[in-house]
């Protein structure tokens, strides 16, 4: 899957329904000029629901600090992946893909400094203790802030919400 596929995305916001990505960024500065002196956290997690077919969920998660802050998702569904290997690479590159469409949409407003983080669902204990430190690296080595279990609640908790 590639960037431009996110023109063609549909997000889904709790607050506001149905939106392309641009009016997902809209929605996020938007919310950060409410109170600029804040501060913010952009943060992408995704997760996956293996059924008849795998369902596939990033959120796009902007956290004033202290103070909640607004969330949006949107689901892709794919043929069936049996392996978890595979199924959590595929949730960390799709988080990968929306976080750098955010990024370069950011420094092309001048907003570059919001810190984009990518919560994974991975953490040092379970099935996906093996591939942990690959994953970080994967993240880590593409610029961006890794947060793992138990802290990666864009992944564990918003995206998780909505795989079925």
């Amino acid at each position: 899957m590639e960037v431009e596929s996110l023109k063609k995305s549909v997000f889904i916001s709790p607050t506001f329904g149905n939106l392309s990505f641009q009016q997902v960024f809209e929605k996020i500065i938007e919310f950060v000029k409410e109170q600029p002196d804040r501060q913010y956290n952009l943060i992408v997690g995704s997760d996956s629901f293996p059924g008849e077919e795998t369902v596939f969920v990033t959120a796009i998660i902007i956290h004033r600090k202290g103070s909640g802050g607004r969330y949006f998702y949107r689901k892709i569904k794919h043929e069936k992946v049996d392996s978890l290997k595979l199924r959590i690479f595929t949730e960390a590159s799709l988080s990968l893909e929306v976080a750098e469409a955010l990024k370069k949409k950011l420094s092309e407003n001048g907003v570059s400094r919001l810190p984009v983080e990518i919560h994974l669902d991975v953490g040092k204990n379970g099935a996906t203790r093996s591939i942990v430190k690959e994953l970080i690296k994967m993240i880590v080595g593409s610029g961006y802030i890794a947060v793992t279990k138990p802290d990666s609640f864009g992944a564990t908790k918003v995206a998780d919400r909505h795989t079925n």
